[in-house]
């Protein structure tokens, strides 16, 4: 099963999502490179897929799916910063996390967030 650094950025109760020509929504993220950390990866990846620099990227658990180990991280990113679509992601938004049940989105993108706001109700 394949590895996967995902990227959690959120903005309130909104959360950032990109997405690929013709394709679902999806959690930013992507492969790890040949002996690159989880960690980096999440922050790579952010950053080639909308231009955003996270401050860092802090683990939060994992998500195994039918194809990818998904390792889950969140990112802080500046309040003035804009994501901007770059790299093979044709479009990205902050979408209402209310909204992503509803969404055209990846069926793990759905779980991780439902997982996501399960755990943040526990606390």
């Amino acid at each position: 099963m394949k590895k996967r650094a995902t990227v959690i950025c959120r903005r309130g109760d909104h959360i950032l999502l990109v997405a690929r020509r013709r394709t679902k929504w999806a959690l930013p993220g992507g492969m790890l490179k040949r002996g690159e950390q989880l960690s980096d990866a999440a922050l790579r990846e952010l950053k080639e897929e909308t231009r955003l620099s996270g401050k860092s990227a802090k683990f939060l658990f994992q998500h195994r799916g039918r194809q990818k180990h998904h390792h889950v991280f969140v990112c802080d990113v500046p309040k003035s910063a804009k994501p901007r679509a770059s790299n093979e992601i044709d479009r990205c938004r902050w979408v209402h996390v209310a909204d992503i049940p509803r969404l055209a989105a990846s069926e793990p993108t759905k779980l991780i967030v439902k997982a996501l706001n399960g755990n943040r109700s526990k606390r």
